[in-house]
């Protein structure tokens, strides 16, 4: 076995998995020879994470054997977090790796397009409004034309049957791009950058009867998927929960099925389906020559000694070469699996500045078969012979440059609210950067070349999780991070503004300036920083003065070092069952000023499924406790002006019924219990106040939708801020979600609001006495208000808090 290495930074390649070779079973090598004779391939198309068929998925990928994708128009941005405070982008990538690892389980392909998922929307015209329908469709087809698949499926159906006007929206596209694919005439700048127009066999609805919503129908096409495969040792139904379940952050932990289960289809367009999702296509491989000999190699394939296939798989990669449709990435890693070969490229440093040296080393063995191994390692002119099953160690190193640093391409420009600016037309449809820094390896067994892409990996131990796999960090060489995506002036007020720098590399000196429009003041105007060591840090305040008459400004802090200027911050993710992801946003924040007026200052706070509501508060001035239920049960909680329930306390916390009898007594005597929304399902009590209250599925999504006070003279309206129409301007992403329904008389509604052509709807916000209390529920969504510095919002949420 020779193996020909040479390094490559920022090669494009399309379907590049970022993690480290992956050593397949011989049970997995089986499966893998087995789906070598089929050639078809199935595209599946919704419009969210967690919106994919994970069952058919499954079956798709590892029973009909035909290469399977899943195309989802969004990255779940917009919807909520369930396992910290992430929100918009952030959570956008937290759900691009849920479903990453979710494809690793079923089998199948991931693509995106750029749209934004915005929040909920109910209808699909709002959704193109927002997203720019022809973009979006411009993608989808973008995406067809690259893995040309032989059959479309859609999860949704057109109409209000959808549930959401993205989904809708979703099985629109889908349709229109199965007709656009084919045209030469649309979106013909496409078929100038490596694709050609393709034309699916057909395109199907994947019907369904889950809820209270049936559309499935006897006369339907209908497959029966839950059948158990003996190589993997699981029924698809299985398999499906297992991949549903990476989707932690919206609580989709799944109970594994097993038995028979049906899938239904109903036709959109193209040639109808009778028996099967494949008729009318040749999906089998036909050439005899190979069909024989894939027979030869299934009949003699030995569990126990894997490399005594690779004769008549070597033979096959020769009398393939041609073979346009034929799987032969599959062909290559199923060579390279019967030899025992693994191979990864890894460093000792999680992270390296721009115009640093990388240096990493390529770690390479093989453990089956007698074909004497040889590494010829062009890049220093050497040959490395490999002995059986004895590690190799190849060291070597590549330069950071600009276009390596570790930001998705997605994100490098500021986007509006529906979709995201992506350059480069080969870029669309990638769950991560196509380009990175990584090692391609020409393995040579017995004359036939494999290339493998390592991509360059940050390797470590770890005391507890054991041997642990990272992405390589490429970042600037200094980064300012602000401490808030937007601070509020009360009262023109000045403000401290804290800035952390972080040193990539080691020997950099310079200053960090905040750049602010005429009129506003800084001081000091810079501060200098001198950092000898890479990971050295220094805390920068810089106190910020507004103008005299500005209601509102933009920050931005530019980081000089030399003659260069730098303007990133640095942002990290950490989450067990996902890779641990980084980012380098502008150093950019939004600042208003707003007349704010507080009563009651001392505030204990319930964290829920998480948010930042806490820290938005201590920004305005409010002395803020968090509590857990057990500190609540045991401590005497008269001190505290308010209590605050964080978004899906009820949700989440399995101790919400047992706290409630003590916030009510709590109430009783004389505090202010505010609770925020939860979700109508899934709740652990609906023991919410002191009065009852029903939470349904009723929300306001437009965020600039009319809001009438129904009760003007309320104190909630007047005390200590009053409230105007004004302070509902510039609200994000929505109203709010969930309202109150089948609510007491002893509460008081007093705003009332609704969507375009829909009913008004009084159930945002609930006020009652109680005792020598109050108690407030509130729909509204405070946790996207605050954190985004709405003014109106902060004021709107200290007169709940007052007494």
């Amino acid at each position: 076995m020779n193996i020909k290495t040479f390094f490559i930074a920022a090669l494009l390649l399309p379907c590049l998995v970022k993690a480290q070779m992956h050593q397949p079973s011989s049970a997995e090598i089986a499966q893998g020879i087995a789906s070598l004779s089929v050639k078809g391939s199935v595209l599946y198309i919704a419009a969210h994470p967690d919106d994919e068929n994970t069952r058919l998925l499954a079956y798709l990928a590892k029973e009909a054997k035909v290469r399977t994708a899943y195309l989802s128009l969004t990255r779940g941005d917009g919807g909520q977090n369930l396992i910290g405070n992430e929100q918009a982008e952030l959570l956008g990538q937290i759900r691009t790796q849920e479903l990453l690892a979710a494809r690793k389980v079923d089998g199948a392909e991931q693509f995106f397009s750029r749209a934004n998922d915005f929040g909920f929307s109910k209808t699909s015209d709002e959704t193109f409004k927002i997203w720019g329908k022809e973009q979006i469709l411009a993608d989808a087809v973008w995406v067809i034309r690259k893995f040309k698949p032989d059959v479309i499926i859609t999860r949704f159906p057109e109409d209000a049957r959808a549930g959401h006007g993205h989904h809708a929206a979703s099985a629109i596209i889908a349709r229109e791009a199965f007709v656009a694919a084919a045209d030469a005439k649309r979106f013909p700048e496409q078929l100038k950058n490596g694709v050609s127009i393709w034309q699916a066999k057909r395109i199907l609805w994947n019907t369904y009867n889950f809820g209270n919503n049936n559309t499935t129908a006897p006369d339907q096409l209908k497959i029966n998927v839950g059948i158990y495969n003996p190589l993997l040792g699981r029924n698809y139904g299985e398999i499906a929960a297992i991949s549903r379940t990476n989707h932690k952050s919206q609580g989709f932990g799944s109970a594994l099925q097993r038995g028979e289960a049906f899938e239904y289809f109903s036709p959109t367009d193209g040639e109808p389906a009778k028996n099967t999702l494949f008729d009318g296509l040749t999906i089998e491989v036909i050439n005899n020559e190979v069909v024989n000999l894939l027979k030869e190699i299934q009949q003699q394939f030995n569990l126990n000694k894997p490399s005594a296939s690779l004769p008549n798989l070597l033979k096959l990669k020769k009398i393939t070469a041609n073979e346009k449709e034929f799987k032969h990435q599959l062909l290559d890693e199923l060579i390279l699996a019967c030899a025992g070969f693994w191979a990864e490229a890894v460093t000792s440093q999680q992270s390296y500045a721009v115009g640093d040296e990388v240096p990493f080393r390529v770690n390479a063995i093989f453990r089956e078969g007698e074909i004497e191994p040889k590494i010829n390692y062009l890049a220093a002119a050497q040959t490395i012979t490999l002995q059986k099953n004895k590690l190799a160690t190849i060291p070597y190193s590549v330069n950071a440059n600009p276009t390596d640093i570790t930001q998705p391409y997605y994100l490098q420009k500021k986007h509006p609210i529906g979709y995201y600016v992506i350059d480069k037309q080969e870029n669309v449809g990638h769950p991560e950067n196509p380009n990175t820094l990584e090692a391609k390896l020409d393995v040579d067994i017995a004359g036939e070349l494999i290339s493998v892409n390592l991509p360059i990996l940050f390797k470590s131990t770890d005391p507890i999780k054991g041997e642990q796999y990272q992405p390589l960090v490429i970042a600037p060489k200094v980064t300012a991070t602000l401490s808030e995506q937007a601070y509020l002036f009360v009262n023109r007020q000045s403000k401290p503004i804290e800035v952390t720098l972080k040193s990539f590399t080691k020997n950099v000196a310079g200053e960090v300036v905040p750049v602010l429009p005429a009129g506003w003041k800084s001081s000091p105007e810079k501060i200098s920083f001198n950092f000898a060591q890479k990971g050295d840090g220094q805390l920068a305040v810089f106190t910020i003065t507004p103008s005299a008459n500005a209601t509102s400004a933009t920050l931005n802090l530019e980081i000089r070092i030399g003659g260069e200027i730098e303007n990133k911050g640095f942002r990290t993710i950490r989450y067990d069952h996902i890779p641990n992801i980084n980012l380098f946003p502008n150093a950019t924040a939004t600042l208003e000023v707003t007349d704010l007026k507080t009563a009651g200052k001392r505030i204990a706070y319930l964290d829920g499924a998480g948010d930042l509501v806490a820290s938005a508060l201590q920004q305005v001035g409010y002395e803020v406790t968090l509590l857990n239920v057990s500190q609540v049960l045991l401590n005497n909680l008269s001190g505290y002006d308010a209590i605050i329930t964080g978004v899906r306390f009820f949700n989440v916390n399995e101790e919400a019924k047992n706290v409630h009898a003590k916030l009510m007594d709590y109430v009783k005597n004389g505090g202010v219990l505010l609770e925020q929304y939860n979700v109508s399902n899934g709740l652990k009590s609906t023991d919410f106040g002191p009065y009852p209250f029903r939470l349904v599925n009723k929300r306001v999504t437009e965020e600039d939708a009319k809001v009438t006070f129904t009760k003007a003279q309320h104190a909630a309206l007047n005390y200590p801020n009053k409230i105007t129409e004004e302070d509902f301007e510039g609200w994000v992403q929505e109203r709010g979600l969930y309202f109150a329904d089948d609510i007491d008389p002893k509460y008081e509604t007093i705003l009332r609001m609704n969507d375009t052509n829909e009913a008004a709807n009084d159930g945002s916000l609930l006020i009652a006495n109680y005792g020598k209390g109050k108690f407030v529920y509130t729909s509204l969504s405070f946790f996207r208000q605050l954190p985004a510095g709405v003014p109106g919002a902060y004021r709107l949420f200290a007169n709940l808090l007052a007494k």
